[in-house]
């Protein structure tokens, strides 16, 4: 809890800094929404990490033209760190970050942080317990006496200890170790028997593709809220001064979904056309499975982004159980919904 505490901490001062150094510009967000039709509106987003599958919808907008019709500009931006999405969306330096619903909450409670939720694109957990075939655990019960690693992010703790318990199993007698971000090598190694914090879009495919022979556990079976993964946000200023411009967005970005849905094959090219191989070069083989397990992820029957209060809610209570909040925070204050 403490490493947990000294994290949003760090991010407060981050937030207030540049805060400070924003009230220095001199254009003001009231005079850009004023700007006539023939001038193209500026929207800035930092995704969660480097390109992949969970981000071609975006590359589609951009590759065919919606955020164009929209008559918006729209720029990506990545993380120099992981907290980058939400405090650079939370200052107003960027329009805004995609970042992680749980993460968020505590955010707005813990530290009061400026934000607003403005769209769900992944609707439920990716953070799976990952196992070796080879060292079956057949339920969560099964963790009891063994060894796992995790990332040393508290709500992965939280996530095992929900599961545990709720199987039956007493999470006391298990063994948490902190393997910072080597799950996979952990894993693989025998270091662990099974590690929280890993993503089963991404470090699943990506391990069955050199050969190694991995499962999980997903939370959601056993007593874990079905939470967002991946949310949209801003600030309160920038949602105040631009709510016209970010609707426009998502319009824009729904039509992108849509095509993604119906030409997957298509969107993915797309997105391998527009990856960062400096940094984060994609295997095709590795993103098609990832695509294939996100897109009933991101789906809703009341359009893509749209958000339900009652996800929130939740979650926001489960957080709270396992004391990584104090208090539920105002969830009307803290989402917008975005109609299709």
């Amino acid at each position: 809890m403490r490493s947990r505490m000294m994290l949003f901490s760090l991010m407060l001062i981050t937030i207030l800094m540049l805060v400070a150094c924003n009230e220095d510009e001199t254009e003001s967000k009231d005079a850009r929404e004023s700007t006539t039709n023939d001038e193209k509106e500026t929207v800035s987003i930092m995704l969660d990490w480097y390109p992949n599958a969970v981000h071609s919808y975006l590359y589609v907008a951009q590759e065919k033209g919606y955020f164009e019709e929209e008559n918006i500009v729209v720029t990506f931006q990545f993380p120099a760190n992981p907290t980058d999405p939400l405090t650079l969306a939370a200052s107003g330096k960027v329009t805004m970050g995609l970042y992680y619903q749980p993460d968020v909450i505590m955010a707005k409670a813990n530290e009061d942080i400026p934000i607003k939720a403005v769209a769900a694109v992944v609707r439920e957990p990716l953070n799976h317990v990952v196992y070796r075939e080879d060292n079956p655990i057949h339920s969560p019960k099964e963790l009891v006496d063994k060894k796992v690693g995790y990332p040393g992010i508290p709500i992965n703790e939280a996530l095992v200890k929900t599961i545990v318990e709720h199987d039956g199993g007493n999470y006391d007698e298990l063994e948490m170790i902190n393997v910072e971000f080597e799950l996979g090598s952990s894993l693989i190694s025998e270091q662990v028997d099974a590690v929280s914090g890993m993503f089963v879009n991404h470090e699943v495919p990506l391990l069955r593709s050199q050969g190694y022979e991995v499962d999980y556990i997903n939370p959601v079976d056993y007593g874990v809220p079905s939470y967002y993964e991946v949310v949209a946000v801003t600030s309160d200023e920038t949602w105040e001064n631009n709510q016209e411009t970010i609707k426009a967005f998502w319009r824009a970005a729904r039509k992108g979904f849509d095509d993604m849905i119906d030409n997957p094959e298509e969107a993915l090219d797309i997105l391998l056309s527009n990856q960062d191989e400096a940094n984060f070069p994609l295997d095709k083989e590795v993103e098609t499975e990832s695509m294939n397990i996100l897109l009933p992820k991101m789906k809703s029957e009341a359009g893509f982004a749209n958000q339900e209060k009652e996800s929130w809610e939740v979650t926001a209570k489960w957080l709270k159980e396992y004391g990584l909040i104090d208090e539920v925070p105002n969830i009307d204050d803290l989402i917008i919904s975005i109609e299709p």
